[in-house]
Formats: C-alpha cells, structure tokens, sequence
C-alpha cells in the first residue's frame, strides 16, 4: 500500500499550544517500555553537542520519573558539569525533584508552589524536556508551561527530546517500539546536521523571495506569501549563540530529532482551497471536506458528509478556527516514512512531509491566539516556491 495519503489531527490548547507541538488524538498512549538496542551513552553525547554548552550555563532537566529514560540523568548530569555548565538537578513538571537523579540545590529548592517559579526558572539557561515531560491536563499550570513563560520573555531555550510522535497512517499515535527507536536513534546520530541547516537556510530565502503554492491530488490548491515573518529552522542546532537570531517561542525550542521548517505565512496572502481525508470534526465523521480561504480565513465549507461537525468544532474555536495557521515541511531523509512501511515518524518531520495547520499562531510570531490549533499532514503534497519544486507527491526534491 502506498503512503501517499492525507491525515488530518485536531488538537486543544492544553496539551498542544502549551507544549509548542501538537500530537495526535490519542496523545496519552503510553511510552512503551521496549529494552530495544538504544545507545544510551551516544544518545546524551549528541544532545549534549547539539546544546553546545558554554561555561557557567545553568541547565535544568525536567522528566518524568520511571520511565526508561531514569538512566540517562547520570549520564547527563556528568555531561552537563564536564563542560563546565552548572548542573541545577532535575525535576518533573510539578517542581518535584526526580528520583534517581543526582541532587542539586536548585532542584531540591524549586517546591511544588508555582508562585516561585518565574524567578527560579527565569535563571536557567537551557531546560531539557525529556520524554515524558508534556504539559499537564490536569492543572492549570506546570513548570512545562512556566520554562514557555521564560522563553516568550526572549530569555533562554530549551531541548524538546520527545522521542514521540510516530502516527499511523490512520491518525492512531503509536507506542514507541524498537522499530521506531531505531529510526529516531539513527536519525539523532547521524543526521548531517551541516547539510540540514544549509537546507533549511535556502529553504528559508526561497519563501522569503517568492510566492508559495502547495498542491495534492484531492484538489488542495492554496497559496500564501512570508515575506519578513519568523521562519522557524529546526535543524538541531540548540547553541545559546543560535538563540540570538531567535524571533518567536518556536525558535527557543529546539527539537531533537530534528528537520523541519516551520511558519505562519502572511494572513492577507493566504488564498485557495484544502481538501481533507475522512476524518473527526466536532465529534462527526466527515468525508470530501473542502475549506476555501480568501485573505487567510475560511469563506467556505464544503463536505460530502458530516459538515455540521465541521462548522461545529470552528464556531466553538472563535476566531482561530477559521484562520490558516502554518505551513510545516519535513527534511530530514531520516524521518521520512520508512519504505514499504505505514507510519509517519515524529510529527512529520521527515523528508517530504507537510502540514497545513488551521488556528492559534501566537507561538509562531502571529497575532491570533486563541488556543486552538488543527494540524493537518499531507504526504502526497507538492510545495513550489517561487515556481521551484521543493517536494514533488510527498517526495523532497534533490538539489
């Protein structure tokens, strides 16, 4: 069966704008436990180089506690002191120090009272979010959602080490088994970080100098232009010198794996139509969905079935809802979907991949907020810019 589909996910604010990435519906499946052949050692080594620590960086892990990934806090933290950053402990996202993690004040000294957090955390240079660590639906607020509060202040940046992600073709997250530890470890270790960049950089210029138009089989055919807005670039490069380019929430947190370009194009350019695969709107089933955009808003709904659904999720979101909120293309050859298999890796980073997202861009440098937020894959697109083919059906173009 080819993978030359559609898939289409909803998200809320909760667990999605807070988190600066969105999963799939079933977000809450659980890590699976695999013992797999993980490189542990060479795992914190690549994060650790992607950090690129400077002497004197205060660096704070935030995880979960028993999880497979308790045995790398050693590693880390010895990582962390030998090139002579201050190691601050860890902690989980309620402030509480993590079992097994060697001791530090600051972890020790955080507490579980969010009104000392701002200050604590506005001191910490890098924040890793290890697997596990995703904002809380059961509270208000989190040291996730706190670490956000620092970097929309232009302060600091964090490492996202999900290790998640991977989709089925039917838009079911599934649990992180051997297969796709190995993907994601290859794609950490050997990614040619130099060529991704250089990619992503004339990616880059190629939206800022010409119009957009992305185009699938189904009929989507929609165009926007980016000219001067954030053009986020996760090419793994967590540097605090790279932080000084940073222009928005995104650019301050870092993916690893890495690989994809992200952003919110220039609302009163957007124009054109996305046809949908079948899929769950406002608790409907909805099949042939067309949404046609004029100035970056919805101006019209078009389903063969289930378009109530439609219109009801987009008056429940206000304004968001009917408001295109990003272009994200995946580039790194290592995430694409691995041959003859059926399963996209980590939120679509992967060569080929494009989202189309509907809903809040503020953590993108726009000015809709809100807190909803649809993303949409596609991995039978075609993205021109400029008239230049970048992915032809799903499948990046060599340069």
């Amino acid at each position: 069966m080819s993978h030359r589909l559609k898939l289409t996910i909803p998200c809320v604010l909760a667990c999605l704008l807070a988190a600066g990435a969105c999963a799939p519906e079933s977000a809450d499946v659980a890590e699976s436990e695999t013992d797999g052949a993980l490189d542990f050692p060479a795992i914190v080594a690549a994060m650790l180089e992607r950090a690129d620590l400077q002497p004197g960086e205060r660096v704070l892990l935030v995880g979960q506690a028993g999880t497979r990934w308790d045995s790398i806090l050693p590693l880390l933290s010895t990582g962390i002191q030998e090139a002579g950053a201050a190691y601050l402990g860890a902690v989980d996202i309620f402030g509480a120090p993590l079992p097994g993690a060697e001791p530090a004040e600051f972890a020790a000294g955080l507490g579980l009272d969010p009104e000392g957090w701002a200050d604590a955390l506005a001191e910490v240079d890098l924040a890793v979010k290890l697997p596990g660590a995703t904002p809380s639906p059961d509270v208000d607020y989190d040291v996730y959602r706190a670490l956000q509060d620092v970097l929309r202040g232009d302060r600091g940046r964090t490492v996202h080490f999900h290790w998640a992600g991977a989709t089925s073709f039917g838009m079911v997250e599934l649990p992180v088994d051997e297969n796709v530890d190995m993907v994601y470890q290859r794609a950490l270790l050997e990614t040619d970080y130099e060529a991704l960049a250089a990619t992503l950089t004339a990616f880059e210029a190629a939206l800022r100098a010409g119009v957009a138009r992305v185009t699938t089989p189904a009929g989507t055919d929609i165009s926007f232009e980016v000219a001067d807005r954030p053009v986020t670039r996760q090419d793994g490069d967590a540097s605090a010198a790279r932080m000084t380019e940073a222009r928005n929430l995104i650019d301050r947190e870092v993916e690893l794996p890495a690989g994809a370009a992200r952003v919110s194009p220039v609302p009163e350019t957007v124009e054109g139509r996305i046809a949908f695969p079948p899929a769950q709107w406002g608790g409907s089933a909805v099949e042939g969905l067309v949404l046609s955009f004029v100035e970056g808003r919805v101006v019209d709904v078009e389903a063969d079935s289930g378009r109530e659904g439609v219109i009801a999720e987009m008056d429940a979101a206000g304004d968001a809802g009917r408001t295109f909120r990003e272009l994200a293309v995946g580039f790194n050859p290592l995430l694409a979907i691995p041959n003859g298999e059926e399963w996209i890796p980590y939120y679509g980073y992967g060569g080929g991949v494009v989202r189309l997202s509907l809903g809040d861009n503020t953590e993108l440098g726009g000015a809709v907020g809100g807190g909803y937020v649809r993303w949409n894959f596609f991995t039978d697109a075609t993205v021109m810019v400029g008239g230049e083919v970048w992915v032809r059906d799903g499948v990046l173009v060599a340069r």
